[in-house]
């Protein structure tokens, strides 16, 4: 068995895109749509052969909110520098819900309300401010 993709629906392609592409710098793997289905598929991946991907559903015809379970969880990525990207990312306008305060991990949010988890590579890194005395922001 190989695992291959994780599915979200999306409310809003082109914010979501800027998410996963532009602020988290994933790649576009593939994309195609459905008129006769009324929906788009994006499937991302972060570009190395074989890597899980995501797949985007965009309906386009959904006009009303998808409601957030938590019982989904989280996507998690692994990263070379927690406080580099973090600060990338709130450069970028996006809120740092849960701070890496302890150097190894922090959780931020797509459009669409998707946890995502970041990891640090190996080990820790020493606790650092404006990190360590950031407090959690909404739900992560």
């Amino acid at each position: 068995m190989k695992y291959l993709h994780t599915m979200i629906r999306v409310q809003n392609l082109e914010k979501t895109l800027h998410f996963f592409v532009d602020i988290l710098g994933l790649k576009v793997s593939r994309q195609r749509e459905y008129p006769e289905g009324k929906f788009t598929l994006v499937f991302l991946s972060t570009g190395e052969v074989d890597a899980p991907e995501i797949e985007l559903t965009f309906n386009w015809d959904q006009a009303e909110p998808y409601s957030v379970g938590r019982n989904f969880g989280h996507l998690a990525y692994e990263v070379d520098d927690i406080y580099q990207i973090c600060e990338k990312i709130q450069s970028m306008g996006v809120v740092i819900n849960r701070p890496p305060r302890d150097g190894r991990m922090a959780f931020v949010r797509s459009p669409d309300l998707i946890s995502i988890e970041l990891l640090q590579k190996g080990n820790p890194l020493p606790p650092k401010e404006p990190w360590v005395s950031m407090p959690n922001t909404g739900e992560w």
